[in-house]
């Protein structure tokens, strides 16, 4: 008896198959990303002005591994910090490094608060194992100190407010507005630090 021929299998579309697969399992797969903190870079300066780390100039916000926030030995309520901050900030207890004083400024004038706005430094210490939420949040106080203190110059020198001034911009990118803008920064400039600490293990 004669055995017959195995028929072969057309295998030509094959790679045209698996090609179309890929492109649909490509398209159609969703890949987790990392995600960051949206902080906004400072704009670079050549010669930056000198900054007095004198400790009434220092705003010292530790973090610890319990998620305490600590300002000083005292721990405060992290919705706390934006307020502290101002009063830090708008002090204006001294002299900027030219030698003029803030008259801006509508704070307290004490002599344990920073001199100057372009004096004051924020730190934000962390410990490695504090939370991210607890961070962001306190990083968000602070920043909202900013925004509150360029809110109010702003409404008080072309009366609207910094945040309206900074949409406008984006939209219209008016050099009249920019120029504002960088007004009323370099009143109340960003400066805040970030450190990371260890706990030593006992």
């Amino acid at each position: 008896m004669k055995r017959g021929t195995i028929p072969e299998i057309n295998a030509g579309s094959m790679a045209d198959i698996a090609f179309l697969l890929l492109i649909f399992f490509l398209v159609t797969t969703t890949m987790d990303v990392d995600k960051g903190i949206f902080r906004k870079m400072a704009e670079k300066n050549d010669n930056p002005p000198p900054i007095d780390i004198h400790k009434r100039n220092l705003f010292e916000i530790n973090i610890n591994l319990n998620n305490e926030v600590l300002i000083g030995d005292t721990i405060v309520d992290i919705n706390e910090i934006t307020d502290l901050a101002i009063k830090f900030i708008d002090n204006g207890g001294g002299k900027d490094i030219n030698g003029q004083v803030c008259d801006w400024c509508d704070g307290e004038k004490r002599a344990d608060l920073s001199d100057h706005p372009s004096k004051a430094l924020i730190t934000i210490t962390a410990d490695r194992n504090t939370t991210y939420e607890t961070y962001i949040k306190v990083l968000n106080n602070v920043n909202r100190s900013y925004n509150q203190l360029r809110n109010k110059l702003a409404l008080k020198l072309y009366n609207t407010s910094f945040t309206t001034m900074e949409e406008e911009f984006r939209r219209t990118k008016d050099e009249e507005i920019f120029g504002k803008i960088k007004f009323i920064r370099s009143k109340y400039p960003l400066l805040i630090g970030d450190i990371e600490t260890t706990m030593a293990q006992k």
